[in-house]
């Protein structure tokens, strides 16, 4: 039986350069997205190279979209799912006082409230199959203060967070849970920055944004048996903007 990985946000940008990558390993991806064009797209691109691919149509806004979601995909996987990408988020800009409360709710609930109740679901499952793997994207302005980035950053800390207690609580049992903390990236989603992309990535040595590729090859690493022995951690693929 293939194994099986669920990749939320994955019909586009890094979830999808992830989905693309684990197929291409033999794994059986299920990608959860919003528009149901855009998951059919990429569903029918992974299957026409002979892969195994599913798609679920979802705006992930709470808990029970997120317990509907990770059942769904258990069927799917033939009652298992085994590796879990929480991808999906949202990344509003602006200055504390200008972000309202739905603003607020919205980003808290894609981004901490749905990988919370998916990994509520899932990690018991794998765990009483004694393996599975859990990565959760973070982002480099989880670590420093940015102006502008009140409601991003504190969510994504958050998820910092929890991947270690998740890490606690599943390691012992053969569940991995790890993270990865990308720079700014060249995606559908980024391309309205614009120039504020390009001036955002010039403050890392590496100087220019990362594409989704780059990103997605060190989520594919966590999430396989490459990265048999690291639990906890938080990868840093920010181009070194961290690191200075």
């Amino acid at each position: 039986m293939a194994t099986t990985a669920l990749i939320t946000g994955g019909t586009s940008g890094i979830g999808r350069a992830v989905a693309g990558k684990l197929a291409e390993l033999g794994v059986h991806v299920v990608v959860v997205g919003r528009n149901v064009k855009r998951g059919e797209t990429t569903i029918a691109d992974i299957r026409a190279a002979g892969r195994l691919a599913d798609f679920i149509a979802s705006d992930l806004q709470d808990a029970s979209s997120a317990r509907q979601v990770a059942r769904k995909a258990t069927e799917l996987g033939n009652g298992q799912v085994d590796i879990l990408i929480n991808n999906a988020g949202i990344y509003p800009f602006g200055p504390t006082h200008e972000m309202d409360e739905g603003q607020f709710d919205k980003v808290y609930s894609l981004n901490v409230k749905v990988p919370y109740f998916l990994v509520a679901e899932l990690a018991p499952q794998m765990a009483k199959r004694g393996k599975g793997a859990i990565v959760n994207l973070s982002t480099m302005v989880a670590d420093y203060g940015a102006s502008g980035m009140s409601l991003y950053g504190s969510s994504k800390a958050a998820i910092n967070l929890l991947t270690k207690v998740w890490a606690a609580e599943y390691g012992p049992s053969g569940v991995r849970v790890n993270a990865v903390s990308p720079g700014p990236t060249r995606t559908e989603g980024t391309d309205a920055m614009g120039e504020g992309l390009e001036r955002l990535a010039a403050e890392a040595p590496a100087g220019r944004p990362a594409t989704a590729d780059e990103i997605a090859e060190a989520i594919v690493f966590l999430a396989t048996d490459r990265a048999s022995f690291i639990h906890g951690a938080k990868l840093a693929v920010d181009g070194g903007r961290t690191a200075v």
